[in-house]
This record gives C-alpha cells, structure tokens and sequence, in this order.
C-alpha cells in the first residue's frame, strides 16, 4: 500500500500557519480529529473551515436545523467521516433517533420544519442557488427567515468544503466516532 500524501500532522510536524488550530482543537476536543490532522497540511483550508464553521455556529439558523443541512451535505457526499462527526452531534443535542435515522438515510426529516430545510438545502445545490420562488416561500412558510436562507447557503459551503476535503485526504473516523460510524449511501 503506497503511503498517504496527506499524512496526519501534529502541532510540532504541521506547517506554523496550522499550528495554533491544530493545539486549540486538541485543548477544545481532547484529542486531534483525524481530518484536522491531515487538512493541516494546508493551512488555509484547515483555518478557513474552522472559521467559517464557527460563524455558521454563532449563525441565527437553529442547532437542529444546522446539522440537517449538515447531514444533508454529508450524506449527499458520501462523507462517512462527516456523518459520523454529525451524528454524535446530533446526540449530544438529543435529536429524535427518528430523524438521527433519517438524515443517516438521505431522507427528508417526518418533523415539517426540518423537512423543509432539508428539502431547501437540496434545491439550493440543485439550483445552484436559483431557487424557484415557490421553494423559497415553502422554505419561509415553515418559520424560517430570510436570513436563514441565506445561513443555509453559508452551511453548504462549509460542509461542501469539508466533505470534499475528507474526502480527499481519506481521514479515517476516529475512535471516539466509531460508535457513529456509517457505510453511507454512494456519492450524488
């Protein structure tokens, strides 16, 4: 087997410009993810995700409806490392099992408003952002705002970001996920 091109780097090993944010997940986390270990070897990408991360975070889009468009991403992506990574979040949020179940399935959520961002999140990759206006005012009529939408786009291009990019390295879920694990669905 040839050796990886992305190997897992650590604080001492990573380029400076990664270094920081690989000390502070390993503080945050108590242990280095797999994926931030091999995207350090590119700083910008790594720094770039966790920023951007971190603002849909601070993002007034709810915690359930974040990890929909999440799980959505990462099911659609074939991300095994992302829906693993996502699952133990929902969690710790104490997500309904049925829609932990159903996000882990590619499905739409039973709950109406998550539905709705699901099926919004679909659309906006479909559409590349031309959403018919009937799919917007669907995804409005379930309570969510402009701004949402808007929060929307910002998750699917962070999570479309960090999908490929695991991916790409080939990050290994890590022991701490494993009781999350998924054997997925094939890549959209």
């Amino acid at each position: 087997m040839a050796p990886t091109p992305f190997p897992a780097l650590t604080a001492e090993t990573a380029p400076p410009a990664a270094q920081r944010s690989i000390e502070a997940t390993e503080r945050r986390l108590g242990y280095v993810p797999s994926a931030v270990a091999r995207l350090a070897a590119s700083p910008e990408l790594l720094n770039g995700f966790l920023r951007l991360s971190a603002a849909l975070e601070a993002s007034t889009l709810d915690p359930l409806a974040r990890e929909v468009v999440v799980m959505t991403i990462a099911t659609r992506n074939a991300c095994h490392l992302c829906v693993a990574m996502h699952t133990a979040k929902l969690a710790e949020l104490g997500a309904d099992p049925e829609l932990v179940s159903a996000l882990r399935d590619g499905r739409a959520p039973a709950d109406p408003r998550l539905a709705a961002v699901h099926r919004f999140t679909l659309e906006v990759i479909a559409t590349a952002g031309a959403v018919p206006a009937g799919e917007l005012a669907d995804f409005l009529a379930h309570g969510h705002t402009p701004r949402n939408a808007l929060e929307v786009v910002l998750a699917i291009g962070v999570y479309t970001m960090s999908t490929l990019a695991n991916r790409l390295v080939d990050a290994p879920v890590d022991d701490a996920l494993a009781p999350f694990a998924w054997t997925g669905l094939p890549a959209a």
